[in-house]
């Protein structure tokens, strides 16, 4: 198995992926992050924050991934600000609810950040 790459951070701030329609941004990111779990290509930590908080709570088409990479060991940090504002705090399905002081840390330890 591998081990996740600690230098490497991803950024989900969307609910999806790229700038095209919902369904598609969606069809996108579940493929993204089921090659990267099927590959083990793994970040160190992903980041959730604006709309992309909408990715790790129940109904979203990418939880199983995100659960299988939470259990190879990828750290998944939530922002509490933007799940409270969205009113989706109840509905958290994986990872650790953080503040964006998780996320300026795991940004400032990364060796790579990458924005989807």
């Amino acid at each position: 198995m591998s081990v996740p790459d600690s230098e490497t951070v991803l950024l989900i701030t969307r609910n999806g992926m790229g700038d095209a329609e919902p369904a598609l941004q969606q069809k996108l990111i579940t493929t993204y992050f089921k090659l990267l779990d099927e590959n083990n290509q793994l970040p160190g930590v992903i980041c959730f924050y604006a709309n992309g908080v909408h990715l790790v709570v129940t109904g979203s088409p990418v939880l199983d991934s995100f659960k299988s990479l939470e259990a190879k060991g990828v750290h998944i940090v939530l922002c509490s600000t933007c799940l409270n504002y969205y009113n989706l705090a109840d509905q958290v399905q994986v990872g650790i609810v953080g503040g964006m002081t998780d996320i300026i840390e795991a940004q400032r330890r990364a060796g790579k950040v990458i924005t989807l």
